[in-house]
């Protein structure tokens, strides 16, 4: 699934074709996403300019200027491709196609378990997708006292309490693992033994491994590509992540505990027993 620095890198390289374009046609090929994608979806954004386009946690964020915003998640395996002009013959998972006097995007999604529709620009922070979202990353709100607040009393593993979208949104399995390797934290202890100096590294490291993630074009773990085509490169830093029974990057025990990996919340959870206490 597209996590934050997925969706940010979506972001950035779509925006080269809908930066200020005008939607000249838009294509509904399928209906049946996580939610129905709304009848008059096309009619209300045809015609209408691209203003600006932003990320709301794992949320894609296109502003129109005719008063509404087009809401996209990309759900487990959605993604966008970009073209010059409209493919002769779409992909079977080729499922909604957007016309612009700049180029043509394409949602592509083999799964369906993402979503678009729309909404009022001014009614967003009402509408049930992101009304109960936490704090992002980079919000100054976000500190040690916010976080201690938050896992106050919770006994949910500090794993699950980042995986919570509305204490911090937009991190997701794969990042959430690494916060916690970096943070020397592990995954399955309760989030009110948390201590401030943890809380201090969890907000620090958050920061730094998503922004690193970005500048590398996110994960390509399965099928994650660009909308360019390329794939992510993150995925070659990440020190625990799928590299159970291999040795950390940061190896104290001469590689007799090697990363361990257990299931959490459903979640595959990966992390070091010698580093992270």
């Amino acid at each position: 699934m597209p996590e934050l620095p997925e969706v940010e890198t979506i972001k950035n390289t779509v925006k080269q074709v809908l930066q200020n374009a005008t939607l000249v046609d838009v294509v509904v090929r399928q209906r049946k996403f996580r939610e129905e994608v709304p009848v008059d979806f096309a009619d209300k954004i045809k015609g209408a300019k691209v203003v600006n386009l932003r990320r709301i946690a794992k949320y894609l964020l296109i502003d129109l200027n005719n008063g509404y915003t087009l809401i996209w998640h990309f759900g487990m395996s959605g993604k966008f491709k970009i073209a010059d002009e409209i493919p002769k013959n779409p992909d079977k998972h080729d499922h909604i196609i957007l016309v612009t006097d700049q180029g043509v995007v394409t949602y592509n999604d083999t799964r369906r378990f993402g979503l678009v529709t729309y909404c009022e620009s001014a009614k967003l922070g009402q509408h049930h997708l992101l009304a109960k979202l936490g704090l992002d990353p980079w919000d100054e709100k976000l500190t040690p006292d916010y976080l201690l607040q938050k896992f106050k009393k919770k006994k949910t593993p500090i794993k699950l309490a980042l995986l919570d979208q509305e204490i911090i949104c937009g991190i997701g399995n794969i990042y959430a693992s690494e916060i916690l390797y970096k943070a020397r934290i592990r995954p399955d202890r309760p989030s009110e033994s948390v201590t401030c100096a943890e809380a201090t590294e969890i907000i620090t490291f958050t920061r730094q491994i998503l922004e690193q993630s970005i500048k590398a074009g996110g994960s390509t773990i399965h099928d994650f590509k660009r909308p360019d085509g390329d794939i992510g490169y993150f995925q070659n830093q990440l020190c625990v992540y799928g590299k159970e029974g291999k040795r950390c990057p940061d190896c104290v025990c001469g590689g007799k505990e090697p990363i361990k990996k257990s299931v959490m919340g459903g979640r595959s959870t990966f992390f070091c027993t010698t580093l992270q206490k």
